[in-house]
């Protein structure tokens, strides 16, 4: 698989890497463990090297479960992970000092039976910490030898300069597809300024893109997608216009509308590695067939154009959640 390079100290990954928080986490029961493994040394062979968890996924569910799965070529592949949360729980809010980002990291450690994490990244800003603190942290455990590089998740603009002046930030995630491009107003232009790779999560729009979600589609109850606005039933039926345009596109190039979502990112930057999550080993090998679709600027024009027409409907989190993203 083509390779890409985060950052300017050389972080090597491959273009597609693999989201992992799904098969703990968030979209309804968890995988079967032994499935999970399956599914994840599945990526590896298929020339996946990049994989994405966090602590908080399960919470620590997903590290331990990756940390087994990679155990055999941990030393070929790079792991990222993710600090930012009271006791490395979504659910009990911000927690960037300095004593907390240490406990996680020896926790994540532990959990992924590594010595190093090659990736960490601040999982949400802490207005309550300055940012200079936490990426002082970061840079310590870097001179330390415990983490390679550092990355932010959903970081505004200033987060992102001020990080980035006290410990050079390698890559940046957050969410960006054809249906969230909010993106290229502020952060694309930074990052491009700054030299910081981009690792877009949700490149398929949490699934939408694929095509397989309509207005009737009823998610689990336990599947975070029930209380995200944009995934209401009236804006998942406004919203299929933007899905109708890919699958297009997806007959034109004898593709699927979730290998035209990934060219499409893959395109837009050579410095973007987005990381699709799924549960399920044949959407593992469709989404790696997306990047070996060639798009041509004729093509992304003709996107553009006709993207252009569409306003999407529906926030992309709830409001509670909104307010900790973009700081």
């Amino acid at each position: 698989m083509e390779k890409r390079i985060l950052g300017k100290n050389g972080l090597e990954v491959s273009a597609l890497g693999l989201g992992c928080m799904g098969l703990s986490f968030g979209y309804g029961p968890a995988t079967d463990k032994q499935e999970a493994i399956k599914l994840i040394q599945g990526a590896y062979e298929n020339g996946i090297t990049f994989f994405d968890t966090a602590e908080c996924y399960g919470p620590f569910a997903n590290e331990i479960l990756l940390g087994e799965a990679l155990a055999s070529f941990r030393n070929k592949v790079v792991i990222a992970t993710k600090f930012g949360f009271k006791d490395g729980d979504s659910t009990k809010g911000l927690d960037s000092s300095p004593a907390r980002i240490r406990a996680a990291v020896e926790g994540s450690l532990k959990r992924l039976n590594t010595d190093y994490i090659d990736l960490l990244y601040q999982h949400r800003v802490d207005p309550n910490v300055r940012m200079e603190d936490a990426a002082g942290t970061v840079k310590d455990l870097i001179a330390e030898g415990k983490v390679k590089h550092f990355g932010l998740s959903e970081a505004g603009v200033e987060s992102i300069r001020k990080a980035n002046a006290v410990q050079p930030v390698a890559a940046l995630q957050s969410e960006y597809s054809l249906f969230f491009r909010e993106p290229e107003q502020e952060i694309i232009p930074l990052l491009e300024e700054l030299g910081i790779g981009f690792v877009p999560f949700s490149p398929l729009g949490k699934g939408f893109l694929t095509g397989a979600i309509n207005e009737e589609t009823k998610f689990d109850a336990s599947d975070f997608r029930n209380i995200v606005p944009r995934f209401s039933e009236e804006n998942r039926k406004a919203n299929q216009s933007l899905v109708e345009l890919v699958k297009t596109i997806a007959v034109e190039k004898d593709a699927t509308p979730a290998q035209i979502a990934l060219a499409w990112l893959l395109a837009q930057k050579n410095w973007i590695a987005p990381i699709p999550g799924t549960t399920k080993l044949h959407r593992l090998e469709e989404n790696i067939g997306g990047v070996s679709v060639g798009l041509t600027s004729d093509d992304l024009q003709q996107i553009e154009a006709a993207a252009s027409k569409i306003t999407i409907q529906g926030e992309r989190y709830p409001a509670h959640l909104q307010k900790i993203v973009g700081k």
